[in-house]
This record gives structure tokens, sequence and C-alpha cells, in this order.
């Protein structure tokens, strides 16, 4: 018998038992880049996906940019993630 995983390989009605049953963990992260907001979203997001399993909503929170004498020097990303918090090895 096949052993089922990931989150698109449930059905919609284990999907939802699954995440009444969950417990998710949210952090907030900054990205930058010299381009765009959307950008640094994608930089904070990419960076975090490196280490942190089972992301799940981010959100973006705020944007602001660096300027040095008049131009932007920097666009900033605040974004608030959520990802399954999974106790012990499963």
């Amino acid at each position: 018998m096949e052993r089922r995983s990931g989150w698109e390989r449930r059905t919609q009605g284990e999907r939802r038992r699954d995440t009444a049953n969950s417990t998710y963990v949210i952090v907030e992260l900054v990205g930058t880049s010299a381009q765009s907001w959307e950008d640094a979203a994608k930089n904070a997001l990419k960076t975090a996906s490196r280490s942190i399993k089972e992301l799940r909503v981010a959100e973006i929170t705020k944007m602001d940019m660096t300027i040095d004498k008049g131009n932007v020097t920097a666009y900033r990303a605040r974004i608030t993630v959520s990802f399954k918090y999974l106790k012990g090895d499963r």
C-alpha cells in the first residue's frame, strides 16, 4: 500500500481535520531588495524556507524603504509567516 505524504495528496476533509488539531508558530521576518518590495518579501520567504519546514501562510504586514540623498537604496518588506509546529520526529 502506498504511503501518502504531503499536503496536496490529502483530501479536503483530511486537511480540515489535520488543521483543526494542529498548532502553528508565527514569526516575523524582514526581507530586503534593491529592486522591489515583492522581491524583498520573496527573499525573506526564500531564506526562511531553507530552515523552516511546513511553511503555510505568509502575510506582508509592512513595507518601507531606505533612502540616501533622495534615492531609494533598498526596499524592505516585513512579513509574518506561519508554519506547523511538529513535536518530535514524524
